[in-house]
């Protein structure tokens, strides 16, 4: 049994099992990390309902030949327990969080900083055995030191306020400027936090769940909208004028997307933060007339140590996110089945040495 630990794997949609699996080791250039508290994502829900959608089914993850029954888990923070050959900025003991975003060091994307654009796309505890275990594994570039005073809990939310920190960043806001952001699920309420850190004066939230809603006014949104609403856009220009300088469409659906984009000013930007779903129709020749910018993005790149100095300083205080903990025994009952059916649910939490 020494060989063995508890872990929550995804076998199907619908179908993750708690049960014991091989510990894994590090090989040259790995880290192992023991699991201290990991985050459960919108795409680790995506993947539970109606998945397989990045878990590699069909054919191998290129980079590490994983395939199948998968160890979800990429938000999470931990102590080093073991270092492979040639790691040497670690070492046992550290106190860490994992950038999950593997990187293909064959791309051209590499040599130039942005490594998020690298092919094929991955990330641990998707496309690899994550951290929904008492161990994991990972490349030693993923690993990034925490703050003493900083607490594993909110280490757990560093991967989330990245990506919402490298929203507004690529936004291009300005200290003083005017937000809108769609969805109040937990990477919209992280854009309200960060883009409040950026001096944002104006942040309007939108959703259609007001337990949500409510939420993102505790948080610090000046100002919510029910997304059932009809003229959301009227209301937007009511509060600011000419429109919001930026639109964070963290829902990436028609009505929010087609709502936060006659929201914003001429001139203005929008970014498309969420997984959309399916394709959206757009207005294109609004679009041009109104020198608009709509902006992809996808997760983040050079950014997790000062994400973590936002988080460790207060300037994000993204644990008033957190609204459960829960053993990793319970991940699918209070887990993923909570988040699925109880609204009032943001950021749930697996404590995993409670086990």
């Amino acid at each position: 049994m020494a060989n063995t630990m508890k872990a929550a794997r995804w076998y199907a949609a619908k179908d993750i099992r708690v049960e014991s699996a091989t510990i894994p080791e590090a090989k040259a250039g790995q880290v192992k990390i023991a699991v201290q508290f990991a985050g459960i994502c919108g795409s680790d829900l995506h993947e539970y309902v109606h998945g397989p959608q990045l878990i590699p089914v069909d054919q191998p993850y290129p980079l590490n030949g994983h395939q199948g029954v998968t160890t979800l888990g990429h938000e999470f923070s931990g102590v080093v327990e073991a270092v492979g050959e040639g790691v040497h900025h670690l070492k046992v003991g550290d106190r860490v969080v994992v950038e999950p975003l593997f990187k293909n060091f064959d791309s051209p994307f590499i040599p130039n900083g942005e490594y998020n654009l690298s092919e094929p796309l991955g990330f641990i505890g998707l496309s690899s055995n994550g951290g929904f275990a008492s161990y994991v594994v990972v490349e030693d570039y993923m690993v990034h030191k925490i703050p003493d005073t900083m607490s594993f809990e909110k280490g757990a939310l560093v991967e989330p306020a990245a990506v919402a920190v490298y929203a507004v960043l690529q936004s291009g806001l300005k200290i003083g400027e005017t937000v809108l952001v769609s969805g109040a699920g937990p990477i919209g309420l992280l854009c309200v936090q960060a883009a409040l850190a950026a001096g944002a004066t104006t942040v309007i939230v939108t959703d259609i769940a007001d337990k949500r809603l409510e939420k993102a006014k505790a948080i610090g949104a000046t100002h919510i909208i029910n997304a059932k609403e009809d003229g959301i856009p009227q209301k937007v220009k009511a509060i600011t004028g000419l429109g919001v300088d930026v639109f964070l469409d963290c829902a990436g659906v028609q009505a929010s997307y087609t709502n936060g984009i006659e929201s914003v000013r001429n001139g203005g930007t929008a970014v498309l933060v969420a997984l959309f779903g399916k394709p959206v129709s757009t207005n294109a020749l609004d679009q041009v007339l109104r020198e608009i910018t709509i902006k992809g993005i996808i997760a983040y790149r050079n950014i997790f140590p000062q994400v973590i100095a936002l988080i460790d300083s207060g300037r994000m205080p993204v644990e008033k996110l957190v609204t459960s903990k829960i053993g990793l025994d319970d991940i699918v009952v209070k887990g993923f089945e909570a988040l699925v059916n109880d609204p009032t649910e943001v950021k749930i939490l697996v404590d995993i040495q409670k086990g």
